[in-house]
């Protein structure tokens, strides 16, 4: 594919670009839409933990109370019900814990699909030119941050106003000031992360850029490891990853220390507020309005109420830091599709088919590629498509593939009869079965060599299979390997040569019976000789299929039934090999560039 697509693009912009918008945590909540009877169940039982935790210190506070004011030891019943309360709330804490984070985890694998449903519906040119370091920064890491927003965050926040709620209105019915000396520190409690959001922001955005970084520096330097070691350059790459390693750490203390100066700021309000209640109490005691054993009773009431809240707050003010994290996998979800699927697709017409490119105009970031391209490739020829480099060659592919539209104008499909199709009004489904395009660097996944194969073509039974491995000499591959055609082939095939990458691609593609293929600089990594075969082989498999090769080779271009070749946006010319080079024309100035 072409590398001019324009990378600064919403979609492609670095995590550190801009300060993460306010409300990318909450864009995040409808992910719980369908998962609201375990949401209710977590908020249920985040109710009961801490309502029973408030009931058992307050319980135990006023039988403290009366033991040591008036001399009564607790009853059976009383003691019943304190070792019945440190029962529920055990079992409450463990129902909380386990619902809270299976409901999380629920969500975070919803949300990896959506996040990697984006990253196709928008690729290739939103993923083009960014790192696969950062994008599996994104796909991973940013949505495994966000457990703590579903996991420890809503549930707690929702229980904890409830909680709180309902202890001051106890505090009140006991004494007014009482509940006065609560709200106050309640309210701070509440009011510092939304005063402290920005900065937090700010440092968690820092801290999921640098991760990225380091992420998609890790991931290079893997990928490359071969050339650093061959350059002597690994010892320079490990202190640069050292040094991006400390960057991280250094956001990360900065986060830290801000948490853990919040926390005091925290504890300090909680002090305060524990004071104001103790003279409270003390002087509703003096006056009468408050009965002796009540004293310890509110106090440990208003402990209980204020912690929850204190617990919500440290909560909202670490999410606060998660905001970049959301706002980078609301934008992988919310991805636009540059080439969307038809509201009422049309079915395609049996048989051959051809291609026809349009007053097709197309552009990278407002930077013309493609101007006015008018083409025609009947159904069963072969087309030769050449150009210098940066010719829109490859543009072309992607649009023939439609990866993306155009801006202006139509590819269209041909049928034997003469009838178009605009690619637009084509399901992608069918499109994908019709249309194949084979780049100079079509990637094998991590698997056997028939896996590979079978990509296109899952139903592809093992004498076609080996038919196709023959066509392409992938038989004579899978021969040198040590399990055949059950061989691994390595991540990105790294166990396979250049040539013979080309070759497994090329006999994927044909194993799924395009009836449009595309060839992007497909045997660029093969010798001659090894061309020539290929050619070959595609010709002896070509009943009927249509084929584009985007090639510079002048043997490859020659064996073409016609030519057509890409100049300043617009086809300059067409015609068969003898016509073009004897005209000496656009076709002569690519060949002698």
């Amino acid at each position: 594919m072409s590398s001019t697509l324009d990378t600064t693009t919403p979609g492609n912009k670095p995590a550190d670009a801009e300060r993460p918008p306010r409300g990318a945590l909450r864009a995040l909540l409808p992910a719980l839409a369908g998962h609201r009877l375990m949401a209710a169940r977590t908020v249920a039982a985040a109710l009961v933990e801490q309502g029973s935790l408030v009931l058992l210190v307050t319980l135990a506070a006023h039988t403290v109370g009366v033991a040591v004011i008036e001399g009564r030891a607790p009853g059976g019943a009383v003691v019943a019900a304190l070792v019945a309360l440190v029962l529920v709330r055990a079992l409450a804490t463990w129902r909380e814990m386990d619902l809270s984070h299976d409901l999380a985890y629920r969500v975070l694998a919803e949300l990896r699909v959506r996040v990697f449903d984006g990253l196709a519906r928008s690729a290739p040119a939103r993923v083009a030119g960014r790192r696969s370091g950062d994008l599996a920064a994104t796909a991973m890491a940013d949505v495994e941050a966000l457990e703590f927003f579903y996991a420890h965050t809503t549930a707690s926040v929702l229980a904890s106003g409830t909680v709180f709620g309902a202890g001051t209105a106890v505090l009140a019915t006991l004494d007014p000031w009482l509940a006065a000396a609560v709200v106050p520190c309640a309210a701070l409690l509440l009011l510092a992360p939304v005063l402290e959001g920005r900065g937090r922001a700010a440092r968690g955005a820092r801290t999921r850029a640098a991760g990225a970084k380091l992420s998609a520096d890790t991931v290079e330097t893997v990928d490359g490891l071969r050339e650093l070691l061959a350059f002597d350059a690994l010892d320079k790459r490990r202190a640069a990853l050292r040094e991006q390693g400390e960057r991280v750490g250094r956001a990360q203390r900065a986060e830290a220390v801000w948490e853990a100066g919040a926390a005091a700021v925290r504890e300090t309000l909680i002090v305060l507020a524990l004071l104001a209640v103790v003279a409270a109490a003390g002087h509703a005691a003096l006056t009468g309005r408050l009965h002796g054993p009540w004293v310890p009773a509110a106090l440990a009431l208003s402990l209980a109420v204020l912690a929850p809240v204190a617990e919500a707050a440290r909560a909202l003010g670490q999410a606060a830091g998660l905001r970049a994290a959301a706002a980078r996998v609301g934008a992988g979800v919310r991805a636009p599709a540059l080439a969307p699927e038809p509201a009422a697709p049309r079915p395609l017409p049996s048989g051959p088919l051809g291609l026809r490119l349009r007053a097709l105009r197309f552009d990278y970031g407002g930077v013309p590629v493609l101007d006015g391209v008018e083409l025609t490739v009947p159904p069963g020829q072969t087309l030769a498509l050449v150009g210098a480099s940066g010719a829109g060659k490859s543009t072309c592919a992607g649009l023939i593939a439609r990866f993306w539209d155009p801006r202006q104008g139509a590819v269209q499909l041909l049928a034997a009869d003469g009838s178009a199709l605009d690619l637009r009004d084509v399901a992608d489904a069918d499109l994908r079965r019709a249309v194949a395009v084979v780049g100079q660097e079509a990637p094998l996944f991590h698997g056997t060599l028939a896996e590979n194969l079978r990509l296109a073509a899952p139903e592809a039974d093992d004498e076609e299979l080996a038919r196709v491995a023959r066509l392409c000499g992938v038989d004579r591959i899978a021969a040198a390997l040590p399990e055949g055609m059950a061989s691994p082939v390595g991540e990105r095939g790294a166990t396979l040569s250049g040539g013979q990458r080309a070759r497994v691609a090329l006999a994927r593609a044909l194993l799924a019976g395009p009836r449009v293929l595309v060839l992007d600089e497909t045997t660029a990594h093969l010798d001659n000789s090894g061309e020539a075969e290929l050619a070959a082989a595609l010709r002896a498999g070509a009943a009927g299929r249509t084929t584009v090769v985007i090639a510079h080779r002048p043997a490859t271009i020659r064996r073409a039934d016609r030519i057509a070749v890409l100049e300043n946006g617009r086809i300059a010319e067409t015609g068969d090999w003898r016509e073009l080079t004897a005209a000496g024309g656009a076709l002569t100035r690519v060949l002698g560039a």
